[in-house]
């Protein structure tokens, strides 16, 4: 008869939790090497802008002095090489300087034709249908749309073409550029051939640029703009603030008006080349001396 050999009893494992215990100490000590060398500081970096600042609030307010840059130092990376060496004027040229002053300019033409125009029609600004509004840099001529156009019809009327043929001969004795602006009310409107106020009121503005065209004014001075029913000056709630902004603006620009000035700046900016290869601006450095003392 053969005997059964006793199972030994397994012995019970008591340290299991080391395994747990060690995987938590490593993903802890992680965590603390991630942020230690996130809260590392670049000395060069901070230095540079301790340095700076303390320039900057040392100058005394009263008697202003340019930084003096060769002063601090900045080390040179591949990175910031080409930064270093761009060259930037020692002072910078005033809006009288660079052609782009926005002083008040003198314009004795806006002055006369101020007076030309007024006499001309002085019984419909009597009537209040036109008035005039000189600026330093414009003149604008406000009309009434009442003896311009029709209601919902940017076709001139008679009277209206007789009125605006007047101002075109004078107009056409200057050479100020020309802006038309038409504008609506608030009610809409939509038809075949005037879907929103936005067709209304540029119509309008271009029916009397064809008509100051036909009376010999170079196209090339003037300018059609619709501005809709969103450049209101009376309340439309009202009829007589309805009648108020259904309006067209004859603006005659200055010399020297911010508008112009804003398309020179815009055209110079389109004349600029949008590109520049490094390697221009390394061979341009040659020309000038850099900014900060690297060496």
């Amino acid at each position: 008869m053969s005997r059964r050999k006793k199972k030994h009893e397994e012995h019970v494992n008591l340290e299991r939790w080391l395994v747990s215990y060690a995987d938590f100490i490593t993903l802890l000590f992680a965590f603390f090497v991630v942020m230690y060398s996130i809260s590392s500081v670049n000395e060069g970096k901070y230095r540079i802008l301790s340095d700076t600042l303390n320039v900057v609030f040392e100058s005394r307010p009263s008697s202003p002095t340019p930084i003096e840059h060769d002063s601090i130092p900045i080390p040179v990376t591949p990175s910031n090489q080409l930064l270093v060496n761009i060259p930037v004027p020692e002072r910078l040229p005033s809006p009288e300087e660079d052609g782009n002053s926005l002083a008040v300019p003198d314009n004795p033409e806006l002055d006369a034709l101020s007076e030309e125009i007024g006499q001309a029609v002085k019984s419909l600004i009597d009537d209040e249908l036109i008035s005039i509004k000189k600026t330093d840099f414009w003149l604008e001529i406000d009309i009434k749309s009442s003896i311009l156009f029709g209601s919902g019809n940017a076709q001139l009327s008679e009277d209206a073409e007789d009125v605006l043929a007047t101002i075109a001969r004078l107009l056409d004795s200057y050479p100020n550029d020309i802006q038309v602006e038409g504008f609506t009310d608030n009610r809409p409107i939509k038809s075949k051939k005037f879907p929103s106020n936005w067709e209304l009121s540029s119509s309008r503005a271009a029916s009397v640029v064809h008509l100051f065209e036909e009376e010999g004014i170079d196209p090339k001075r003037m300018q059609a703009i619709g501005y809709s029913q969103y450049r209101p000056v009376a309340d439309n709630a009202t009829a007589a603030g309805r009648n108020a902004n259904r309006r067209v603006n004859l603006v005659v620009l200055g010399q020297g008006d911010p508008r112009q000035i804003m398309q020179q700046r815009i055209k110079s900016l389109n004349q600029t080349p949008k590109k520049t290869s490094i390697r221009k601006i390394k061979d341009k450095k040659q020309r000038f001396n850099p900014v900060f003392d690297t060496q």
